[in-house]
């Protein structure tokens, strides 16, 4: 496998306490230096808010970020100095990957969307209980009248 077909990984973690609309400033800022040093974006998805294994920098909690991109490999230097800089960005790993390249993945919501929209008769499932039928409730008021009858004497 040559060079020119590596494909990389970059994970970011960002502070917890921006706001969701920096979050996306960041995720449009790092797509960008990316492709201006020369990576070409596979996918990048924000993976929400989680729980750290460790306290970073006094937070328990980051915003995950993966980046998955192909280049020379002479980018990811670049990228990575950038979010070394950055005050918001508190941990982040790039890891070269093998075998063929990923394709990407549309996001749950717009696929389910996409789905009702297709299928508007389709019957949609709800998380309502419905009433379970019971047993025979003759031999259970039996067992209960027996147990009070045997705790009487």
């Amino acid at each position: 496998m040559n060079d020119q077909q590596s494909y990389y990984e970059t994970m970011y973690i960002l502070r917890p306490d921006i706001a969701e609309d920096e979050v996306t400033n960041h995720i449009d800022k790092y797509n960008k230096l990316l492709e201006e040093f020369g990576g070409t974006i596979l996918d990048s998805q924000m993976r929400g808010k989680r729980r750290l294994a460790y306290q970073i920098a006094k937070h328990r909690e980051g915003i995950y970020v993966q980046l998955s991109h192909q280049g020379d490999g002479q980018h990811i230097f670049k990228i990575e100095k950038a979010m070394r800089l950055s005050e918001d960005v508190i941990r982040y790993m790039t890891v070269k990957q093998e075998g063929p390249l990923p394709t990407p993945r549309p996001s749950n919501k717009s696929k389910s969307k996409l789905e009702n929209k297709d299928n508007p008769d389709e019957k949609v499932e709800t998380n309502e209980k419905q009433p379970v039928a019971s047993a025979d409730t003759s031999t259970s008021s039996k067992d209960n009248a027996e147990t009070k009858e045997n705790a009487e004497s």
